[in-house]
Parts: C-alpha cells; sequence; structure tokens
C-alpha cells in the first residue's frame, strides 16, 4: 500500500511540475530509504493500472532502451578506499566504539562486492525477466507469429546479461519469436552514447551550464555535514584530509549504503546517516546525475532519432521486427528525462539548490527502461504511441494528448524535426 501511494503521488508531482517549487522532495526522500539511495534503488514493480487504448487500436511495435538490472557497487575503488581507511583508523587508534564494531562487520562483508564490482547480480537477472514478462502481459499483440526481436546491448557484461535475461524470459512466453541479440561497438551510440568511439561520435548544439556556475565538489562540500557523520566512525577525522577529502569520503560510504540492498540483506550500515543526512547526501548523488544528464542531453538525440526511424520502418511494414531492445546504463535514461522534457526535468534551474525540484534521480533506478509503444487501427491511418517510464504512462507535456497517456506520432515527430534543428550536429 505504501509503494502503490508514493507511485499516485510522484505521477501526481510529474502532472504539475509547473509548480515544482511547492513539491517537498525533501518529505520524500527522508521517508523512504529507495528514493534516499538515488539511482542505486531496486527496480519498483508496484505501479499504477495501464490506461486501455482508445477503441479500435492495438498496439503493433515498441522501442525500448533500459538500464541494466541490480548489481554490485559500480567501482571497486569506493570498497577498496572504505577498507584503507578503516584499517589506518583501526591502527592509529583512532576508531570510536562504533567505528570498531563496524570495522569488523565491513571486514567480513567487503571483499566479495569489491571482486564483483559491476557484475549483475541475482537480483538483477529476476528483474529483466519479470519485466519481459510484463510486456508480453501487457501487449500480447505485439508478439505475434513471424515477428522477430533484435536485442543490443553496450559492451558492459551487466548490460548483455540483462539482455540475456529479458530475451530468456520472452523467449520462455513466446516461443515462437526469433531474437536475435548482439553487443557491437558500432551500436554504442544507441545503447551507450558516452562510451561510443570517437570515429563515430556525434556531438550536439547546446550545452546547458552549471547552476549558478557550482561545480560538484564545490556543491557537496557544502551540503554534507562531514565530521558530523564521520563522528560516527572516528575520534578525529583530521587524518582523512581537507574538507573536500572527507566529503568525498562520506560519498564513498553513501555509495555502498545506497546500493547494498541489491546484493545483501543486512542492515549493519543503517545507522551511518540520520534523516537528514540522507536527505542531503541524496541531494549531492542528485546533483552528479542532473549535471550529467543535464550538460549532455542533446548528444542523446542520436539515440532519439534511431528510435524515431526504426518505428517509422515498423509503421512502412518495411522491416518485421516488433520489439527493438536495447541495453545500456543510468546515464543515457536520465538525459532522456531533459531531452524529452519529463516531470519537468527541461527546465535550467538558477542554482544548484533548485535542482531537486525540477530533477530526481531516483527515477533512474535499476533496471529502469522507457518504452515507446506504438498503437494502430484498421479505421485509420493515424498512428498513436504511449510513452512507459518504469511500467508508469508518462505525461509529454510538449504534446496535445489524442486520449488519455496516447498522442499521435506525426505530431512527435514534427517536435523532434524542431528539436533536431534547433540542436545540429557540432
Amino acid at each position: 500500500m505504501k509503494k502503490t501511494l508514493l507511485a499516485a503521488c510522484l505521477i501526481l508531482l510529474a502532472a504539475t511540475a509547473v509548480h515544482a517549487q511547492t513539491f517537498n522532495v525533501d518529505e520524500l526522500v527522508g521517508n523512504d530509504r529507495d528514493l534516499a539511495s538515488s539511482g542505486e534503488r531496486p527496480y519498483d514493480f508496484d505501479v499504477p493500472a495501464l490506461t486501455p487504448a482508445p477503441e479500435g487500436y492495438k498496439p503493433f511495435y515498441i522501442s525500448h532502451y533500459g538500464r541494466h538490472g541490480s548489481r554490485w557497487c559500480y567501482s571497486a575503488a569506493p570498497y577498496s578506499r572504505i577498507r584503507s581507511r578503516l584499517a589506518e583508523a583501526k591502527e592509529k587508534g583512532l576508531l570510536s566504539a562504533r567505528g570498531e564494531e563496524f570495522h569488523d562487520q565491513y571486514m567480513d562483508f567487503y571483499l566479495e562486492p569489491m571482486i564483483n564490482a559491476g557484475d549483475l547480480t541475482e537480483l538483477g537477472r529476476w528483474q529483466n525477466e519479470r519485466i519481459a514478462e510484463i510486456m508480453f502481459r501487457d501487449f500480447p499483440d505485439v508478439f505475434i507469429s513471424g515477428n522477430k526481436v533484435l536485442a543490443r546491448a553496450s559492451d558492459s557484461p551487466r548490460s548483455i546479461i540483462s539482455m540475456g535475461s529479458f530475451c530468456l524470459g520472452l523467449q520462455r512466453l513466446a516461443p515462437w519469436l526469433a531474437i536475435t541479440v548482439r553487443s557491437l561497438h558500432t551500436d554504442m551510440p544507441y545503447t551507450s552514447t558516452r562510451h561510443t568511439p570517437r570515429e563515430i561520435a556525434v556531438h550536439y548544439a547546446g550545452r546547458p551550464g552549471l547552476p549558478g556556475g557550482e561545480t560538484v565538489e564545490q556543491f557537496r562540500v557544502r551540503k554534507i555535514d562531514s565530521d558530523a557523520i564521520l563522528g560516527r566512525l572516528f575520534t578525529d577525522t583530521s587524518f582523512i584530509g581537507d574538507a573536500g577529502a572527507k566529503a568525498a569520503f562520506v560519498m564513498d560510504l553513501h555509495d555502498i549504503w545506497a546500493g547494498y540492498h541489491n546484493y545483501c540483506d543486512s542492515d549493519f550500515m543503517e545507522d551511518l546517516f540520520d534523516r537528514q543526512q540522507r536527505i542531503d547526501t541524496w541531494e549531492v548523488n542528485n546533483y552528479i546525475s542532473y549535471t550529467q544528464a543535464s550538460l549532455n542531453r542533446f548528444d542523446h538525440i542520436v539515440l532519439l532519432q534511431e528510435i524515431e526511424r526504426l518505428a517509422d520502418e515498423a509503421i512502412a511494414g518495411t522491416r518485421d521486427v516488433c520489439l527493438d531492445l536495447r541495453y545500456g546504463h543510468d546515464h543515457v535514461v536520465s538525459a532522456f528525462f531533459p531531452l524529452l522534457g519529463l516531470y519537468g526535468s527541461d527546465r535550467l534551474p538558477d542554482k544548484a539548490d533548485d535542482v531537486k525540484y525540477w530533477f530526481q534521480d531516483y527515477y533512474t533506478q535499476m533496471a529502469s527502461n522507457f518504452q515507446f509503444v506504438l498503437y494502430r487501427s484498421q479505421a485509420s491511418d493515424r498512428i498513436l504511441f504511449k510513452l512507459l517510464h518504469n511500467g508508469v504512462e508518462v505525461e509529454l507535456r510538449q504534446l496535445t494528448p489524442v486520449e488519455g497517456p496516447y498522442y499521435d506520432w506525426a505530431a512527435f515527430k514534427a517536435w523532434c524535426a524542431k528539436l533536431y534543428e534547433e540542436h545540429p550536429p557540432v
């Protein structure tokens, strides 16, 4: 019930994004550990029911982009740095009573996740199988005999295994589908834009600046009360370094805290941050995600163009693929928020403290995904579509809906054409 109410609340907030300054995001984040975990939180399957299609319309094609599922921490570095600091503090006699306890707990914990850093967990595999089952359940008309599926992933093992897990789940339900899977560097513009080989990378005009000119490092030092947090573990925090080093170490702790429920049921880190500190560290992570997504939003035009082109081929019947799957990373999902203006995130705040009202990185959870679902009717040439984000129908404020969350595909293409004109390749 709690998550259902939360989902409804988030949808309402998205629909009223123009009034975002009245949106108490601190209250939401402070009351929900999952939201405070930013993009490290596991996928939430508790979403509202979908709106029935307009009379006579049936789905026939889906274009998908998905982040990989739950993983261990993205890098071994935070695990290693925390271990080194704890070992140093123990040797110097600088651990508090809680620090001594945490030292022993952490030393028993860190090795397996550090070795597996970046790898998909069993939860991540299951998430993608489940998403495939839901897609098949909700859009059975798409998966008819004779249709094909093309699945592509970045070169990251966690993306490749996420893709494979989805395809295995779908194949069990629809054994008649011909599914092709691949991971090529020439597909990277559509799976992991940031890692596209420079020979084929395309950049587009229009790069917004930092809100108020404040860098991530400046914002992190200003927002985080490092001594209060680290004082729970250490009797003297000066050995860690200056304010910047302390804030960076706090964020290492937060990275592990935010994500370890993707692979561990233990709660041994829950007392390291109080309610306000969870809000503050979330806000720092959110600002990092925003600066990356906002500054690079237009470089993802290349993916939007491919989504449009392949959908047009499906409409014209020149291609017998009913589902295009793309698997990659959070930076692509995050960039699509401001690129498409979802949840009001296309607005450019004047200062870093206002970013949280317009952009929330908890939407980019593990296995987060977009699905463009196209519909046609035998009684009309008009193609409709709706956009699902994590299984929720989202509002496209730049378009007038035909009915409910259903939009005219031609109107969307016209909007895209204007976007391409305003942001040409450079």
